[in-house]
């Protein structure tokens, strides 16, 4: 019998570290560190596979070339992990809150995926990641999961720069839809009797824990902006209060702003300097750090939900949009760096209210006035100017047309 020869699983190329499966795929070979890497390219055209070699040889020297000759193939989700907590630290952009914020993220990442801390990271599969994001999400809200799956992928990436892996297995993982959480608010009359209690509680720091919550109010600081506020920082001359945060880490995004004082803002602040008028100007305005706790005993008393801090905040941009102030300067007060794209997504719905009451001030009715009419209006007869598109000119509106139209309403 003729004997047959068997069929090669793989074949040269006339390209050095490309080679061609039985299948027909292509792949990509190169060494690191005296081993063989291999990447599949997912294609079979010549053309295409010439093109993603390139881009994989030169991603392969850069990863090569940022390689210490201290990281081995083995590297640990551990060791990646040091890496990358390392990295934060050395990055002074990022806030002490935010720091600790990722170290509780790996810790409850840690916990949530048994032995992951030992395992190589170059034996975690996409599949490996799947089970567990699908395993966590069913035990926290899906911000803490979108965060920790953010923090997983970030370390992976660690291990991409390093050499050890040549693609993030994290990366078909997507992101949990977050439902909008419903703010509930006090009404004016409920808020003024909020802090009448706290201010007739039996507490020493009763008194400062209603001007706390309302300085909050009135003007919109987050808590930790308004614990560092200083009499320094109210100028009433300006008619304006400078928002600078903490003296080492500053506000939340790094930028002063200047919140205008608006009346019962600067009464409050008026009335507070009065009562502390012997205090040095680099003191503090705020005798409390927080009122939660008289915030959640008021709360309760009074009859309405209960509310935070952070809820005060709320309660500012929402009178500031309801009294007519565009959502640009409220974002701007806010200290919002996107222009108001995160107060459209949060307060659409007041918008929308006064959109639709705008709406009702739009016609396409037609009124005849005669010339009698039109001659009284110009003589002072107090009609409203309107805008005649026939004539591209403003006239009175006539008062006639007024009446008519307030009666038939």
């Amino acid at each position: 019998m003729r004997e047959c020869k068997p069929t090669k699983t793989w074949e040269r190329t006339r390209l050095q570290n490309l080679v061609r499966h039985k299948s027909g795929r292509y792949y990509a070979r190169a060494f690191a560190g005296g081993k063989e890497v291999w990447k599949s390219l997912k294609t079979s055209h010549f053309s295409i596979a010439q093109a993603r070699l390139a881009q994989f040889l030169k991603e392969h020297r850069q990863r090569v070339g940022n390689g210490t000759g201290e990281v081995s193939a083995k590297m640990t989700f551990a060791d990646a992990a040091a890496i990358h907590l390392s990295n934060l630290d050395d990055n002074l952009s990022i806030k002490p809150r935010t720091r600790h914020y990722w170290r509780q993220r790996l810790a409850a990442l840690i916990k949530s995926w048994p032995g992951l801390n030992k395992t190589e990271v170059r034996q975690i599969t996409p599949a490996d990641c799947k089970k567990w994001a699908s395993a966590y999400a069913k035990k926290v809200s899906p911000t803490n999961r979108n965060n920790t799956v953010a923090l997983l992928r970030h370390i992976l990436n660690v291990a991409i720069e390093s050499g050890v892996i040549y693609s993030n297995p994290t990366v078909t993982l997507q992101r949990a839809a977050i439902r909008a959480k419903e703010i509930a608010l006090p009404s004016t009359d409920k808020f003024n009797a909020l802090v009448a209690e706290m201010r007739a509680g039996h507490s020493r720091y009763s008194r400062d824990c209603a001007d706390f919550a309302l300085g909050l109010a009135l003007t919109g600081m987050r808590k930790s902006e308004a614990n560092a506020l200083g009499w320094r920082d109210v100028r009433f001359e300006a008619g304006e209060i400078v928002v600078g945060g903490d003296a080492g880490t500053g506000t939340k995004n790094w930028q002063l702003r200047r919140v205008p004082l608006i009346p019962d803002a600067r009464a409050l602040f008026q009335r507070m300097r009065n009562e502390h008028a012997d205090e040095p100007l680099d003191a503090k305005v705020f005798a409390v750090r927080e009122c939660q706790k008289s915030l959640d005993r008021a709360c309760k008393n009074v009859g309405t939900d209960r509310i935070t801090h952070h809820d005060l905040r709320h309660l500012f941009a929402t009178r500031c949009i309801e009294s007519g102030v565009d959502i640009p300067t409220v974002s701007r007060w806010l200290g919002h760096k996107d222009g108001g794209t995160l107060l459209m997504k949060t307060y659409g719905h007041l918008r929308d209210e006064h959109s639709i009451a705008q709406a009702q001030r739009v016609t396409f009715g037609s009124t005849q006035t005669s010339e009698a009419e039109n001659v009284a209006a110009f003589r002072g007869l107090g009609a409203p100017a309107a805008y005649c598109p026939l004539r591209a000119s403003w006239r009175p509106f006539p008062l006639r047309a007024i009446l008519d139209r307030t009666a038939s309403s």
